[in-house]
C-alpha cells in the first residue's frame, strides 16, 4: 500500500490500517453503504475502487487477490467476495471509474468529528453517456471516409444553394415591379374606355 499523502496512518501502524480498510470495504461490499468518517471515506474510496476493478475482471487470479485482500486472516468473508464479483462487478461493467459516492452529512455528536455516508453507485451508466459515446465512434469512422472527392461535393452544393436561396429574392424584386406597372395598365385601360 502506498503511503499517504498527507497526515498520519488511520491505525496504529500501516497494518493495522490494512485491515481497516480491509474491514470498511467489506462492510461497503455487503451493505453498499456505510457511515464513517470523512477521513476514512476518502481512504477507503481508491482501496475499494481497485477492488471492485478486480471484480470487473472476475478471472480466478482476481477472486484469490481479492480474498487474499478482504480477509488475510480468515475465510468468513466469502460470501461477500461471490456478491462483489456475481452482483456489484457485472453492474460496475459499464461503468468506467467512480464506483463509490461520498456524501458529508455533518459532525458526529460525542467529538464533533466530520461524519460522511460511502455508497456504491448502482445505477447503471446514463443513456445520454452512451449517446455520446455512439456519437464519437460514428465521427471517428466518418472522418477517414471523407475524401478529396467527398469535400468537392459538398463545395459543390453549397454553390448550388447559394443561388437558389438568391433567386426567390430577385423574383420577389421582379414582382414587385412587375405589380406597379399592373396596377397602371388596367388604369389606362379604364381611361381608352372613357374616351
Amino acid at each position: 500500500m502506498p503511503t499517504p499523502t498527507k497526515g498520519p496512518r488511520l491505525g496504529g501502524g500501516p497494518a493495522h490500517e490494512r485491515i481497516m480498510l480491509a474491514n470498511l470495504s467489506a462492510n461497503l461490499f455487503e451493505h453498499k453503504k456505510i457511515t464513517t468518517t470523512v477521513t476514512k471515506a476518502k481512504r477507503l474510496r481508491p482501496f475499494a475502487e481497485r477492488l471492485i476493478t478486480f471484480a470487473k475482471k472476475g478471472d480466478l487470479a482476481s477472486r484469490r487477490k481479492v480474498q487474499g485482500i478482504i480477509s488475510a486472516k480468515n475465510r468468513t468473508n466469502k460470501t461477500i467476495v461471490h456478491e462483489l464479483f456475481t452482483v456489484i462487478g457485472p453492474a460496475m461493467a459499464e461503468r468506467e471509474g467512480g464506483y463509490t459516492r461520498i456524501t458529508k452529512i455533518g459532525n458526529r455528536h460525542g467529538d464533533n468529528a466530520p461524519m460522511a455516508v460511502i455508497e456504491l453507485v448502482m445505477e447503471p451508466v446514463s443513456p445520454k453517456q452512451a449517446v455520446v459515446k455512439e456519437a464519437e465512434k460514428a465521427a471517428e469512422t466518418a472522418a477517414p471516409a471523407e475524401t478529396p472527392v467527398a469535400e468537392a461535393e459538398v463545395a459543390e452544393t453549397e454553390a448550388a444553394d447559394a443561388p437558389a436561396a438568391e433567386a426567390p429574392a430577385t423574383e420577389a424584386a421582379e414582382a414587385s415591379a412587375v405589380e406597379p406597372e399592373a396596377a397602371e395598365a388596367p388604369a389606362a385601360e379604364e381611361k381608352t374606355e372613357e374616351k
